[in-house]
């Protein structure tokens, strides 16, 4: 019946949700935009004054702040802020309390993308511990860059087809940019050189930096380019003039340039270990955690082609877990190691550490049950719930187990011993499991130790029943007592007698 009861609770596990970290106390959440690659870093700032205008008029809204074409300096350490980018910028919006993020997000969400649809707009909240990027993530690395962002559309159309929500990559689309196709001849008769040329289409178009101003802590640049109606026109570029110090004097652009060309091309290349890596966001689904999203696209991606010399890597919220899971594991096998050695040593055999040992799995029995209720999901924190639970069950075999060998060695038959040590070890085992769980109670009501929380308390509730009845079992097993072995039985009355000494003297 144990051996039943423990396999349907491992079974069980597999409908428990996983996690990682669940979200912060502190009632901040992000808001971050991303306009179309290569845009103005003051339409990027008009984006965000509208935004910032429109969470300021809720009431549950205490203070916005705003950054343009970067992410905020880091204020915590779990902050990771993004790099300079003219396109991107970031809110970082508070409210009174956090039970009021999630309603006023849904709102935003709605608000903000209608009234801007060229902007990617996600939220996202402050997690507790490591993360706090996207939910899921795929990188696909190889060198061809069309390639890339094949592989990248048919990973975005499994994520949609999957349910997965604001799904984007971190390539983002292809900026305009103006070739120009230099008369090398022409050039060099003039004394052009292309970084002339270069200077005349940056003046003509978004400007460039000849100096800097300082205004007391502050560096402002010194930018030079043409009003703002003459600007931007590629038309109008081969009438642009370039200074020849051959000629000593200006000369049309269009003299030295064959032809002036518009394409799209990468603005943003991102790369891993030096090689091109493109990398597939998105977020989990309403009411789905970030690991249960992540396994609906794993087998597809794993299944997905790749041509030679291309591959896959995770990452998100199952990068970071694994991680943290594997450095957790370094130390594990030493401790548990220790842990056996101690209790050989205690005992100086082997049967009655098995005994011990064989309870621990016992241990997730109330740990399922306790998950599944409060509906919490099984993250970190819970991983080091059930790793104190097992030396506190331990301790629990331990205490059992001893009195059982004092309770047999004072002479007792070992069923009557084993029933004994069970009755008068009831109550400090019982105590103990009680105090340790009423302690835990107050967790629950903290978002960061609540999982953990209930992890101990359902567990070790459950274990200690288990192991009040497990240990005397076991122990009658692995020692083959039988049930005439108590007080009363002939057997029971024969072994008490040979276990006391003689009281006859002994002749000289």
């Amino acid at each position: 019946m144990l051996v039943v009861v423990t396999m349907v609770s491992y079974f069980g596990f597999g409908f428990v949700k996983q996690g990682f970290f669940p979200n912060s106390n502190a009632p901040l959440f992000y808001v971050n935009y991303l306009l179309p690659q290569g845009s103005d870093i003051n339409r990027t700032e008009n984006a965000l004054q509208k935004a910032t205008d429109y969470l300021l008029e809720q009431e549950e809204v205490v203070s916005v702040t705003a950054v343009a074409g970067s992410g905020a300096d880091r204020f915590m350490l779990t902050y990771a802020p993004e790099p300079p980018n003219s396109a991107y910028g970031q809110l970082i919006v508070r409210t009174e309390n956090r039970e009021q993020i999630a309603g006023l997000i849904d709102r935003a969400k709605a608000e903000l993308r209608d009234s801007q649809p060229e902007a990617l707009i996600t939220f996202k909240r402050l997690v507790f511990g490591p993360g706090g990027g996207a939910d899921v993530e795929v990188r696909i690395s190889g060198h061809d860059f069309n390639t890339l962002r094949a592989l990248a559309e048919n990973t975005e159309q499994l994520f949609r087809e999957n349910g997965l929500k604001d799904i984007r990559h971190n390539w983002r689309g292809r900026e305009p940019t103006i070739r120009a196709h230099l008369d090398n001849e022409r050039a060099r008769v003039a004394g052009v050189t292309n970084t002339d040329i270069s200077r005349t289409i940056q003046f003509a178009t978004a400007g460039y930096r000849v100096g800097d101003f300082e205004s007391g802590d502050r560096i402002i640049p010194i930018v030079a380019r043409m009003p703002e109606g003459d600007r931007n026109q590629v038309g109008s570029l081969q009438d642009r003039l370039v200074w020849s110090p051959n000629e000593q004097g200006y000369i049309p652009a269009g003299q030295l340039v064959k032809d002036f060309a518009t394409t799209a091309e990468e603005g943003l290349i991102q790369r891993r270990d030096r090689v091109p890596t493109i990398t597939i966001s998105a977020e989990a689904p309403e009411g789905v955690t970030a690991m249960a999203a992540f396994n609906r696209i794993r087998a597809g991606v794993e299944g997905m082609p790749l041509p030679p010399g291309y591959h896959t890597e995770f990452g998100g919220e199952y990068e970071s877990s694994t991680d943290a899971q594997k450095s957790l594991g370094k130390g594990l096998p030493l401790g548990f190691l220790i842990m056996i050695l101690v209790s050989i040593l205690l005992f100086g055999t082997v049967r009655e550490p098995l005994i011990i040992w064989l309870v621990v799995p016992m241990s997730l029995v109330g740990v399922v049950v306790g998950l599944l209720l409060t509906g919490l999901p099984f993250g970190f924190m819970s991983l080091l719930g059930v790793l104190s639970l097992s030396g506190m069950l331990i301790k629990n075999a331990v205490v059992l187990v001893d009195e059982i060998e004092v309770q047999t060695e004072a002479g007792l038959p070992r069923l009557t011993a084993i029933q004994r040590a069970s009755v008068s070890r009831l109550r400090p085992v019982f105590l103990a499991a009680v105090t340790t769980i009423l302690g835990m109670s107050p967790l629950l009501f903290d978002a960061f130790f609540a999982d953990m929380a209930v992890t101990i308390m359902g567990g070790l509730g459950f274990a200690t029943v288990l192991t009040l009845i497990a240990v005397p079992v076991f122990y009658a097993v692995f020692h083959k007592v039988k049930p005439t072995e108590v007080l009363g039985s002939e057997e029971g009355s024969k072994k008490k007698l040979e276990s006391q000494p003689s009281s006859e003297p002994v002749s000289a």
